[in-house]
């Protein structure tokens, strides 16, 4: 696997500013367990979102050529050291792709068009933002960089900070990970598709139901390391390349019936997977079981296409063609708010990507 094609070595320093938006992601096609430095064990495919979104400030100086780059980190407009452990970590992971960045300081400025630990994958968007906003920063020294090559270098970058954050680069759907179904997918970096993707998906709707804002029982790093030694991990691999397979043809169709079969199948299989290695965990909430009831009831009695993913904690995300959302809206205020804490959900649909501000 080579990355020699992500190094970035010129040795100038020089002051920039630069300001992005990138979006969180939900993952239709689940990547649960990983290898080397965020490397996936199997492929992944997402449906970029458009309102759930991080806009990160980058300011680089001159640091007077320190053997690390120094940063200070505000979110929501308020200094928290308490993110310096896992941004260090990013940079000590891209260092070697640019080390550019050891002579310069950086104030770094994040705000999340959601509420933090509502459920939603905001480091994904996190990451995706300031991985943006550096390789913004190469491109001054390197201004030949061609878009596609920009967004693919930023991808790889946002990978080595949160796995996730490799498919929040691009819209409306992106695939993680090498599958022989996509050409040119890589492990290294996400890429997206969407000149053959049937018009009904390109304008789906997420409605993200809050069963639960606590801390998880089990941080998704950990929850990776589970699979190593997983009785079923072979299988799962499998199951999720064979699914990348067939939902690429799905999505081509425009079948939105074996689009709920894929999608509803691969969230609960994520959660199985946790509920059978050692040590066990169950992320599901009471709720969040009421919930997806509710969702099969509803769709057996009406007809209407609504489905349900889940990420690795206990929220639920309810998926839909745009067509039916006045509908799905007026289900979700009347049978499901209940379930919900604090009566809490956001409504988000497809998005084309990141973007410059």
């Amino acid at each position: 696997m080579n990355t020699d094609s992500f190094v970035f070595s010129k040795r100038s320093i020089k002051s920039f500013h630069t300001v992005w938006r990138a979006p969180s992601n939900i993952a239709l096609v689940k990547y649960w367990g990983k290898y080397g430095i965020q490397l996936p064990k199997n492929p992944s495919i997402s449906l970029t979102l458009s309102n759930c979104a991080t806009t990160t400030e980058v300011s680089f100086s001159p640091n007077d050529k320190k053997k690390y780059p120094t940063f200070e980190f505000y979110f929501n407009k308020r200094e928290r050291p308490d993110f310096h452990p896992k941004i260090n970590q990013f940079f000590e992971y891209i260092l070697p792709y640019f080390p550019i960045l050891k002579d310069h300081h950086l104030i770094i400025s994040s705000l999340n068009s959601f509420p933090h630990s509502s459920g939603i994958a905001s480091s994904a968007s996190a990451m995706a933002a300031l991985a943006l906003c550096i390789v913004d920063f190469e491109k001054q020294f390197h201004p030949e960089l061609g878009e596609q090559e920009f967004f693919k270098k930023a991808s790889f970058l946002a990978r080595l900070g949160s796995g996730s954050a490799a498919r929040s680069i691009k819209g409306p759907l992106t695939i993680w990970g090498k599958s022989p179904a996509f050409q040119n997918s890589s492990d290294l970096y996400a890429i997206p598709f969407d000149s053959s993707i049937h018009s009904i998906f390109m304008s789906y709707c997420d409605a993200i139901l809050i069963v639960d804002k606590g801390k998880k029982q089990v941080s998704s790093s950990l929850g990776h390391k589970l699979m190593q030694d997983h009785p079923l991990a072979e299988n799962r691999f499998d199951q999720a390349n064979q699914n990348c397979e067939y939902l690429k043809s799905v999505l081509k169709r425009g079948d939105i019936e074996q689009f709920i079969e894929i999608t509803e199948s691969e969230a609960l299989t994520l959660h199985s997977m946790m509920m059978t290695s050692s040590p066990r965990y169950i992320l599901l909430k009471p709720n969040t079981l009421n919930i997806i009831n509710k969702v099969w009831e509803y769709r057996f009695q009406t007809k209407i296409p609504i489905s349900f993913t889940l990420d690795a904690g206990a929220n639920v995300h309810l998926l839909y063609p745009a067509k039916e959302s006045d509908k799905v809206i007026t289900f979700i205020k009347s049978e499901l708010l209940d379930y919900c804490q604090s009566g809490q959900f956001i409504q988000d649909h497809v998005g084309k990507g990141a973007k410059k501000m």
